[in-house]
Parts: C-alpha cells; structure tokens; sequence
C-alpha cells in the first residue's frame, strides 16, 4: 500500500497541466464569438474532466476488463502527451514574454520612453496554434495507429554474398519477429498474416525471437495457427527477452523456470526447431550453410545476457556461409562483427521500430534511433550484413504509426 500513499498528486498534476493547456485555448478562442468562445472552452473542461476521471478509475479497469487494458491505458496516454507537447509551445511563448518584459523594464528603468504597456505582453496566438495542431496531429496519429496492428506488410529483399555456394543462390528466407502472442486479440488477422507468409513460397522460415510477452500460456489458440508455418529447409527459431518471463511476477525460481520449459514445449508441438546456443546444418543441392542461434544477448545492461555464441559458433567454422539469429541487434555491434567476422548475414527484431516513426524511400526515422545504432532494415559493415525485423505483433500501445508489422523475404543471391 505504500506505493499508492503518494497517488493523489496524479490527479493535482494533471489539472495544472490542464489548467496550463487552457492558456493556448482561451488565446486562440478569443477572437470567436461569445457563444462559440463558450463551447470551445466548456468542451475543453467536459473532456479533460472525463479523462481526468477515467485516468482516476485506470487501476480498476486493468482489473476488470482486460480486453481494454491496452486501449484505454493509450487513448488516455496519448491525451495527456499531447497535451505536454501544447505545453511545451506554451512555454517556449512564455519564456518570450518573459524575456520582451524584462527588457521593458530596463529600458524603463534606463529613462527609455520604449518599454511595455502596463497591460503586459498578450500570449502568442500563433504558438499557441501551432502548439495544439501538433498536439492534435500525434494524437490523432496514435488514435489511427490502433488500426494499423494487423496490417502486415511484405518486404522483399535480394542480398548478395560472395562465399554463398551455388546451391543456395535463389534461396527465399521469411523472418519473422516479434510475435508477442499476449497481445493478439484478432485470430482471423493473424492468420492472414500467417497465409501471406505461407504466399512467399519460403525455402527456409526463421522466427528472431519474442513470442510471447510474459508467459507460456499466451500463446492458446495461436499455437494452430503458427503450425501452419512449413518449409522445405524448416522453421527455425530462437529467444527474445520476453520469452524468459523476466518481466513477471513468479512464485520461484523453479515455476519460472517451467515457464520457459513450456515455451520451448510449445514450439517443438508447432514444428519448429529451437536453436539455444547451438547451430544445424542446411544442406542443398550437395552443398551446406550454417544456422546459427542464440539465446538472447544484448549490448545494454537493462537487457541479461543469456546468449552464448561461442557455443553456438563451435564447430561451424568450416562452413562456408554463416547466418545467425540474435533477437536483440546490438549484439551485431558489440560482438558479431567485432570477433567472428565470418558470420555473413545476422538476422535480428526486438526494436519493433518502437511502432512509432516514418518511412519512406530513402528515409526513415523512429525515436528508437535514439537508443538502438541498427533498428529497422539493412545495415553492412564490409562483407556483413544484418537485417532487423520490424516486428510481426506489438506490445505496449496497441498499433503502428508509420512502422508497420513486417513479413521479410530475403532471396539470397
């Protein structure tokens, strides 16, 4: 109970930020008439006293109606982030006044006849303005976003390497990432996504990591439907950080542990093969590659280290190509690239492309770039390359603004 000794200044908090925003809606309001200056300024009050409520009764949701939890936790998060970003213009405007009043003070108190009307410095109305278009705009992006989850998009790559031998020239890979079972509410959509894979005609089918967010039992009655994954070469996979269940509550170490068990379980039911800390050969046409796969291993310290590559690389080194899954890509950085210069093509998820950001031809931006050097898409250093996987689910807020959920085909060339 300690930890809700201190709730109250939630509420107080979020009426002086509202308090704050109102400043931008009475100065753009101002030169409205008094019946419209009334509705715009009741409506405000109506709808922040509505979220201020709603926020308040947060907690009892999560307990009660699960199926809002992601929902509701977002319209209302999104709400009061933009409004911080109105704020944050409103502050801007406010440290200009502040500097054009006391430089009308000097120039009073050095005899100046120029100086400020003692009616004080009116708020700008075009900041103010531009502060809740912005507002509005990340709002309504994050709103429309909810939409986007399900809306799985195909990228198409061919990657050149030129130790590959012969016979797997022409070879279709599809990584897949991110799954995150627990959030999934809509069968019939992840099975859609699961026949766009299956459409790809793939060679090789390999999950980087993450398929669930917590615990095993998540995965339910997506297990069938992730068993309709097949290729000729096999569906490979590997762990991210959320399938050790680090992120929940357990009674010991052992029921954690089971956990896990049932994780590992549950994909071999599915058909694919688990790689922890070890490699398999691919064979075609006479000629073989290695598949490496480690556990997860990350280059920051908020993430453990599970991954042993030493392992998994012992005994590959006579194979001509090497391709690795790691779910976390900061392990290509710190330690692929850096000692085992031979592995050709790492393949990675985990930033999801933190479901926030843009894309276009030949520019993409995320606030994940921040954090993570290699996030969405192809990096190259050399004769190495690796990909990350935009994510095939999502976690946290529920839908994709700009970065959408990702099926990759790789034809290696």
């Amino acid at each position: 109970m300690r930890s809700w000794r201190y709730i109250w200044v939630v509420p107080i908090l979020v009426l002086i930020l509202d308090l704050y925003v109102f400043q931008a809606i009475k100065a753009v309001a101002q030169s409205a008439s008094p019946r419209l200056r009334s509705i715009v300024c009741g409506g405000y009050w109506m709808v922040s006293v509505i979220a201020l409520v709603l926020l308040c009764f947060l907690p009892y949701m999560y307990r009660r109606f699960t199926w809002m939890q992601g929902y509701a936790f977002f319209v209302l998060i999104g709400f009061y982030l933009a409004k911080l970003l109105v704020a944050g213009f409103l502050v801007v405007d406010d440290v200009r006044r502040a500097i054009q009043w006391l430089a009308g003070r000097l120039l009073a108190v050095s005899g100046s006849t120029i100086g400020t009307s003692g009616e004080g410095i009116p708020r700008s109305v075009f900041m103010s303005w531009l502060g809740l278009g912005v507002g509005a705009g990340i709002y309504s992006s994050l709103l429309h976003g909810l939409s986007n989850k399900y809306k799985y998009r195909v990228r198409r790559l061919r990657l050149a390497f030129d130790k590959l031998p012969a016979s797997f020239k022409g070879l279709r890979v599809v990584q897949i990432s991110d799954i995150h079972t627990g959030s999934l509410k809509n069968p019939v959509a992840v099975q859609r996504g699961i026949d766009m894979v299956m459409a790809e005609k793939p060679d090789l089918i390999l999950f980087t990591g993450d398929l669930v967010n917590d615990i095993a039992l998540e995965v339910g009655d997506y297990q069938s439907i992730f068993s309709c994954l097949t290729a000729p070469l096999g569906v490979f996979s590997t762990l991210g950080n959320h399938d050790y269940g680090d992120y929940s509550w357990w009674e010991n170490a052992e029921s954690k542990k089971a956990n896990l068990d049932h994780l590992m379980r549950i994909q071999q039911e599915m058909g694919w093969r688990l790689l922890m800390n070890e490699h398999v050969v691919l064979e075609r046409g006479g000629e073989q590659i290695a598949l490496l796969g480690v556990e997860n291993w990350s280059a920051r310290s908020r993430f453990p280290k599970y991954g042993k590559l030493d392992e998994a690389y012992a005994g590959a080194e006579k194979y001509p190509f090497k391709i690795l899954m790691s779910h976390d890509p900061s392990h290509w950085d710190a330690q692929v690239r850096k000692d085992y210069p031979d592995i050709d093509l790492t393949l990675s998820g985990h930033t999801h492309g933190m479901q926030f950001g843009l894309e276009m031809p030949g520019f993409k931006w995320s606030p994940v770039q921040y954090i993570y050097k290699e996030w969405a898409g192809l990096y190259e250093e050399g004769a190495q390359k690796l990909y990350v996987n935009r994510g095939f689910g999502f976690i946290g807020y529920p839908g994709r603004v700009g970065i959408m959920p990702e099926i990759t085909v790789i034809e290696l060339a």
